[in-house]
């Protein structure tokens, strides 16, 4: 039987929440039969791989050197097949500019938007408020800021700089949040995700939860068609394989994708295992399906 090392922490601002997903996929393995070690790339990564005699990596890693590219690039040369997309899909998908452009060639909806830096930050006359300013390279909604005044603008292009020296402003799209797990070409089921504040941060994520989380969600049958669609859509634009969820935010039917996440949570309150529940697919279930297809993102 393949041994199968599952990577997580490392040295990206969001390391903790990768430790909490590696923990729960390594257990998840373990219940499952398979034969799994956890391996910290904070440290000598490499060396333990080969120590550990590893076959298969599982990629439990968010945030830059896990989620863009780098590793993935890193286990083809060493010849260790890996679990979802590759190096040219995660380098797209963790660049929300870069997303967007491709989203937009492709005909999917996404919200209208103007790219800053690095060699300057001044926005263009007449922005129309409110906007989401974001670093274009962070996930979690780290460096991320709804700015509905226009005094806040310039604090929040300088927080999002901090992280990353391309900016996103993206329109505020009012309305609900969805998102929708993809699993190997296949849609899951459209979670909504309903907070007091309207904002889905990186405390509510991670460490409270959203007040309610509707699965399925309950925007009506040729709502959801529609936006399971466009996250199998989005997913195919960016050649994603294995399980990756897609976030969308509108309402009335008209719902236009914010992000597609190559490495999405698997914290106890992480929505692609809601969404992967929501069509009767358990955990373990979850993480073996991704497990079946490593190596395909290096096709």
């Amino acid at each position: 039987m393949a041994k199968v090392g599952v990577l997580m922490g490392g040295n990206s601002a969001e390391r903790e929440v990768s430790l909490t997903t590696g923990r729960a996929v390594l257990a998840a393995l373990v219940e499952g039969g398979v034969a799994a070690v956890p391996i910290d790339t904070a440290g000598d990564w490499r060396s333990e791989l080969a120590d550990r005699q590893v076959d298969v990596a599982f990629i439990a890693l968010h945030g830059r050197g896990g989620e863009d590219g780098s590793i993935q690039g890193a286990l083809d040369l060493m010849g260790i097949p890996f679990t979802g997309p590759g190096v040219l899909s995660s380098a797209l998908a963790m660049d929300k500019i870069m997303t967007k452009r491709v989203l937009r060639s492709c005909g999917i909806p996404t919200p209208d938007f103007v790219e800053l830096g690095p060699e300057g930050y001044d926005t263009p006359a007449g922005l129309e408020l409110p906007v989401v300013v974001k670093p274009s390279r962070e996930g979690s909604t780290i460096g991320v800021s709804i700015v509905r005044r226009i005094e806040e603008l310039a604090p929040a292009i300088e927080t999002a700089a901090s992280h990353d020296p391309y900016v996103l402003v993206e329109d505020f799209v009012d309305g609900d949040d969805l998102t929708v797990g993809v699993l190997n070409g296949r849609a899951l089921a459209v979670v909504q995700i309903v907070t007091s504040t309207g904002f889905y941060d990186y405390e509510t994520k991670y460490v409270t939860g959203a007040d309610e989380y509707r699965v399925p969600a309950p925007i009506g049958e040729a709502a959801t068609e529609k936006v399971r669609g466009a996250a199998l859509a989005a997913a195919r634009a960016l050649r994603c394989c294995g399980g990756v969820r897609v976030d969308f935010r509108g309402s009335k039917g008209h719902y236009s994708v914010i992000e597609v996440n190559t490495i999405p949570g698997m914290t106890p309150t992480s929505l692609l295992p809601k969404s992967a529940a929501g069509v009767g697919m358990n955990f373990v279930e979850l993480v073996l399906e991704m497990l079946r297809t490593a190596g395909e993102g290096s096709l």
